[in-house]
């Protein structure tokens, strides 16, 4: 508003006016932009700097869950993780309880060669200590999963694999919003996700319920899943923001147990496990404070606890008979239906509390921009584990019982107490208008113990028992270790990058390295931990909005690698093997077809194509073991590829993806499958290559939608893992032709 006043001045007088302006700026607390870009390609990179976090110079990859096509009720990671290039993954048969994956030559068993986190904190058994990954939050729940490759160690931890960071949805409108997906699906699957939530200027809280069963591809494969979320935050001010959140994760799975090669031959459905029982209870807690400081500076600190526990059993053989297949191991059961032997329990508690403190600041230094990192992280972990004799009936019982069967071989209790202190930093240097490069470093202290007492017998040629010896072992580790990196960044043009990175990389013996007992494979008492580096390099960018690229080279180096070979007795041992070399090319490209050309309708219609492509070679360079040195690395394909297509017409939209996998090993030994009647038959051989296709359809009006689909389109029989213990051991078979449907209303 403003007013007209007419101010007279007489001729040739001086005459002092004063005038009053009111003031036209105001101060704003906050400015919001609620409207959303739409995005072109369903996958983007971090930008330099996101929070208090520095990503310049990193390979990264962001899952944009939006835009994800696929049986999401599943957790499908075949379909989820599609444009993540050189991913392997383990699939199995239990409704997408668990995520595994690996890559670059990791082991994919419940993504312990990652740093996994959710919101930003870890959420993983034990960091260091344990670090698999048994809670894997609803894909429903997601807004994007954050994938930063190896060279992430100096920020979030030493691991070879790098850092996957789930990145929770949050209200993004004023007042209450609702979300509710309903699933059915091929054998029993039942899956229901609610969400509520709710936002004002100073106040966010969202709050989910997921609820899943399903009766599993194969038989003795039910489970029944429930998890809760709740998140609540508040800006205290226009400069800080307080946040917390809890996690409950509770499931129960009957595992049906592993198959030997003929078995999956023959039919890859059945099972010949009736009491075999998994069970997780997960709970995280997380409290998280930023602060926006002046002079351009951010610090942030979160704490976070874990208290879990993860409870297996199951007959896995006659512990007595070391000579027998334990997949092949016949159950028996007295004239009055009772079985005879009992099953092997495994037990484990998991309470951790750690901190982790950021400071990020942008500073000049020598007329050239800087963004700097400081942060610093402590973790103390206290965790137990039990092994020993379970019950001899079939159902979920997790109790002891050592007073009935005291010549059980296999019993343990352990604890590891372990401490971790870590400071890191990182910095972003502008050398020009162009050039963008990252030095940083991560300082660890480890300590890592044991404590506890385990069980030795020995048993005559009849099987009795003629010695037992309770036996103490208790270790005591501490290391220090630098580790150093470097990246770089350099703008071609408006829309193409080159980057580049190198990283040290350690992974510390594990307490199941050490201690837990399997009846397929021992442990070298003598295992150490794992060193190495990782790099990158490659090109990304896009041409306008008809083409986004992702093409580049790697190289990882590992010493000590930690793997299973055959001994000269043929038994199974976890050791360090020696020194692996693994480089490869990886590859993304997507294509939007429907740009190449214009039309009346061009708005409504959509045509996206991508391909990606991993072509990955590995070698044993040098082992002090037999038959090792010029193998393959396992747990590698030399091709992986996914290529897939999205039409879409006014609300209409069809996905089909195709997964190809060539021949990857599971032993250093590139040991060839077992014949039929071998005692290793089923454990030991490799991975067969497969192909598997998915097709999905969608339809959406207004808030509501309707999805369903085919998964392994051609019901294609194949397996991607061998497990040595649980849930198998021997061949886990994936799921075979399964369809979904799935209705959502979002209030978002």
């Amino acid at each position: 508003d403003f007013t007209v006043q007419t101010v007279h001045i007489p001729t040739l007088s001086d005459t002092n006016l004063i005038v009053k302006l009111s003031p036209l700026s105001y101060s704003l607390s906050a400015v919001e932009i609620s409207a959303r870009r739409a995005q072109l390609f369903a996958l983007r990179q971090m930008k330099d700097v996101e929070g208090t976090s520095i990503y310049a110079g990193k390979k990264t990859e962001v899952v944009l869950m939006d835009l994800v096509m696929g049986n999401l009720a599943t957790n499908n990671s075949r379909q989820i993780y599609a444009k993540v290039a050189g991913l392997n993954i383990y699939e199995g048969s239990d409704g997408g309880l668990q995520l595994g994956i690996g890559g670059r030559g990791l082991d994919p068993n419940r993504t312990a060669n990652f740093n996994t986190r959710q919101n930003g904190y870890d959420i993983s058994a034990d960091v260091l200590g344990y670090p698999e990954n048994y809670y894997t939050p609803p894909s429903e729940a997601l807004a994007e999963i954050q994938i930063v490759r190896g060279a992430s160690s100096l920020q979030y931890g030493t691991q070879f694999g790098g850092l996957i960071n789930f990145k929770l949805r949050q209200p993004r409108k004023p007042g209450f919003t609702f979300t509710t997906n309903q699933t059915i699906g091929s054998f029993n699957l039942f899956n229901s996700f609610n969400q509520l939530g709710y936002k004002s200027e100073k106040v966010s809280a969202t709050a989910w319920v997921n609820y899943k069963r399903g009766s599993g591809y194969r038989k003795n494969s039910d489970f029944e899943l429930v998890s809760l979320f709740a998140q609540t935050s508040f800006k205290l001010s226009a400069r800080a923001k307080l946040s917390a959140e809890v996690t409950v994760f509770k499931y129960l799975a009957q595992q049906a147990g592993g198959l030997t090669d003929q078995q999956f031959r023959l039919d890859p459905r059945q099972s010949t496990r009736t009491r075999n029982w998994f069970e997780v209870d997960w709970k995280l807690i997380n409290l998280r404070w930023d602060q926006t400081l002046r002079n351009e500076a951010k610090f942030s600190v979160s704490l976070f606890a874990l208290d879990a526990g993860r409870n297996s059993v199951g007959f896995r053989g006659n512990p007595k008979d070391l000579n027998e297949n334990p997949i092949t191991a016949l159950d028996e059961q007295s004239s009055d239906g009772e079985y005879i032997l009992p099953r092997d329990l495994i037990i484990g508690r998991f309470r951790n509390v750690g901190a982790e403190a950021r400071y990020l600041k942008k500073y000049s230094l020598f007329d050239r921009k800087n963004v700097g990192l400081l942060g610093v992280k402590m973790y103390r972990a206290n965790n137990r584990s039990v092994q020993g004799a379970g019950s001899s009936g079939e159902d979920a019982n997790f109790g002891l019982a050592t007073t009935e069967f005291n010549d059980y071989p296999n019993q343990s209790n352990f604890n590891f107490p372990n401490r971790n202190l870590a400071l890191f930093g990182e910095n972003i240097l502008y050398a020009n208008e162009n050039l963008k490069i990252t030095p940083g470093f991560r300082f660890e202290y480890i300590h890592t113990r044991s404590s506890g007492t385990y069980q030795q017998v020995v048993f005559d040629n009849a099987g009795n028992a003629i010695a037992i010896r309770p036996l103490r072992d208790d270790r005591s580790l501490q290391r220090s270790l630098l580790l150093l990196g470097l990246g770089m960044e350099y703008q071609i043009s408006a829309s193409a990058t080159i980057y580049a990175n190198l990283s040290q990389n350690y992974r510390s013996v594990t307490f199941s390295d050490i201690r837990v007992v399997s009846p397929t494979f021992l442990v070298d008492p003598d295992i150490s931990d794992e060193r190495g580096w990782t790099s990158d390099v490659g090109l990304r960018g896009k041409i306008q909005k008809k083409v986004s690229y992702d093409v580049g080279i790697f190289g990882v180096k590992y010493r000590d690698r930690i793997g299973i070979i055959l001994d000269d007795r043929a038994n199974r041992v976890r050791k360090n093997i020696g020194t692996a070399l693994i480089g490869g090319i990886e590859s993304l490209v997507q294509i939007n077809l429907d740009q190449w050309w214009r039309t009346e309708n061009a708005d409504q219609f959509k045509l996206n194509v991508f391909i990606n492509s991993a072509l990955t070679f590995s070698e044993y360079t040098a082992s002090l073991d037999q038959n090792v040195s010029g193998r393959r690395v396992e747990f590698i394909p030399l091709l992986n590829l996914k290529t897939g297509i999205q039409l879409g017409y006014a609300n209409f939209s069809l996905s089909a993806q195709y997964s190809h996998l060539s021949q990857q090993y599971t032993d250093a030994q590139n040991s060839p499958a077992a014949q039929d009647g071998d005692a290793r038959s089923g454990i030991i051989g490799p991975i067969p290559d497969y192909g598997i296709a998915d097709l999905t359809l969608s339809y959406q009006w207004k808030n509501i939608s309707i999805s369903g689909g085919a998964g392994n389109v051609f019901d294609q029989p194949y397996f991607t893992r061998r497990a040595t213990g649980y849930p198998g051991p021997g061949i886990i078979p994936s799921d075979g032709r399964l369809y979904f449907l799935t209705f959502s209303f979002r209030n978002l």
